[in-house]
Parts: structure tokens; C-alpha cells; sequence
């Protein structure tokens, strides 16, 4: 049922985590890809891998998505490549847990300029390309639950996240009378390297227990709730910000 067959899909932060859901799961409905990183190469060749072996075509870039003229050449590599660009997922993300009292103006101002500044860069220069194709597109950013919950020692990935939810409707709005939609999805307790950075295999395993769907969510569920909103099958959804925490907001 959802076909994203003659797509091209631009997925940030994708050598690894969510991005590799999202990577593998759009591939698997249709979309050639290209696959950003920025220091996981190895990890991105291994995604591309993934995504040709599901028959489509797949594109490695290297880009720090905090730097905007890398990221119009991504766009540009992407076009010259493909022929067109119509799903841009702004999922790279920087995060360093510090108490607020002790946090590092260098820690805040990186990972605004990653997780802010680096979704305004993808989601701007993503829309301008489907503006000049006219055919409407789908920008998905990838936020979290910690929009709205606030989790202690993650000040400047919380704000970013509450700032990144806002941008997308306010995207969501302008961009309507070209066709092109603008989505969030909120995951809540992922198993990602990402995460596993600042948790033991034992809390992840008392963390999935506090679930009420009982497991923590994986980069394959992520992926096609992205796949889902990406489509046509959502061509009447803009605006909205999607919940994909195995009930972690219910608690």
C-alpha cells in the first residue's frame, strides 16, 4: 500500500540509527536514496548496501549539515545524480548531556547549530529544489518526545527538538500552496547507538519494561511511520506531529 516508487529521498544523519530505518524502509517501498553522514563512513556504505540490495539506487554523501553551502551541494549531488528531489528527512542530530548549571555554551551552541540550524538548512534547500520541479514533496524532521517532556541534563537537545516541531508547522503552512507537506515524528525510547551512548544494556532493558507497549522501539518502526508520512497514502496530512513512543507520552 505504500508506494514510493520514482522517489528520491534525502535522508539526514543515515549512516546509523534512525536514519538507517528510514534509509532501508523508504528504499524498500521504491525510493532511490541518498545517504548522508558525516563521520560513520563505513556505517553510510553499509546503508547504501542495504538500500541497493532492496533493488534501488543509493548515494553517499558526506556533509555537516550545520555548514550550508555543504548542504546545497548535497541537494545539488542529489539532483545531478537522480534527476529530482522529493523527500527530504532532517534527522542528523548532535547531543551531550551535561547538568544545566555545568553545561558548556560550546555544548548548546553545537547542538543548535546540528539539530536546529541543520533542519532549517536540509528543510530550506529541499523545498527550494521541489519548488523549482513543482511537483509538491514531503519534508519529514525527526524530533522527539523530549519536545515536550522535559528530561533532565538535555537542555540543548530538548530546546531544539520544542524549536524543531514549530519550524515544521510553520513550514507546513507556507509551503502548502506549492503541494508540498511538511511532518514530524516524536520518537520516544529507541534502541540506537545513539542511544546506547548514555545507557548500559540493563537500563535500556528496565527502560523497555516501563513501556506499556513493553519494548523499546526500533530503527524499523521509525522507519515506516517515516515511509507512511513520506507518501502518498499521507497526502493529506501536513502539519502534524506524530508520536512513534510505544506509549512513553502515556506514562
Amino acid at each position: 500500500m505504500i508506494d514510493l516508487s520514482g522517489k528520491v529521498a534525502l535522508i539526514t544523519g543515515s549512516s546509523r540509527g534512525i536514519g538507517h530505518g528510514c534509509a532501508l524502509e523508504m528504499a524498500k517501498a521504491g525510493a532511490n536514496i541518498t545517504v548522508n553522514y558525516n563521520t560513520h563512513p563505513e556505517n553510510a556504505e553499509t546503508v547504501a548496501e542495504g538500500v541497493r540490495a532492496a533493488g534501488r539506487d543509493a548515494l553517499v554523501v558526506q556533509a555537516d549539515v550545520s555548514d550550508r553551502e555543504a548542504v546545497d551541494k548535497m541537494v545539488a549531488e542529489t539532483v545531478s545524480t537522480f534527476g529530482r528531489l522529493d523527500i527530504v528527512v532532517c534527522n542528523a542530530y548532535y547531543s551531550k548531556r551535561e547538568p544545566f548549571l555545568e553545561l558548556s555554551i560550546e555544548a548548546m551552541e553545537r547542538t543548535l547549530a546540528v539539530c536546529l540550524w541543520g533542519s532549517f538548512h536540509t528543510a530550506q534547500a529541499g523545498a527550494q529544489q521541489m519548488v523549482e520541479q513543482g511537483e509538491g514533496g514531503s519534508i519529514l524532521f525527526i524530533t522527539s518526545v523530549l519536545a515536550e517532556v522535559a528530561f533532565p541534563t538535555s537542555v540543548p537537545y530538548n530546546t531544539s527538538k520544542a524549536g524543531l516541531n514549530h519550524m515544521c508547522r510553520t513550514i507546513a503552512a507556507e509551503l502548502a500552496p506549492h503541494g508540498i507537506r511538511a511532518n514530524a515524528i516524536e520518537p520516544g525510547y529507541t534502541d540506537t547507538p545513539g542511544e546506547r551512548q548514555f545507557a548500559t544494556e540493563e537500563e535500556m532493558e528496565e527502560a523497555a519494561k516501563g513501556l506499556p507497549l513493553g519494548r523499546l522501539g526500533t530503527i524499523e518502526d521509525l522507519g515506516k511511520a517515516a515511509t507512511f508520512l513520506c507518501s502518498d497514502a499521507a497526502d493529506y496530512i501536513t502539519g502534524t506531529i506524530l508520536k512513534v513512543d510505544g506509549g512513553y507520552c502515556l506514562k
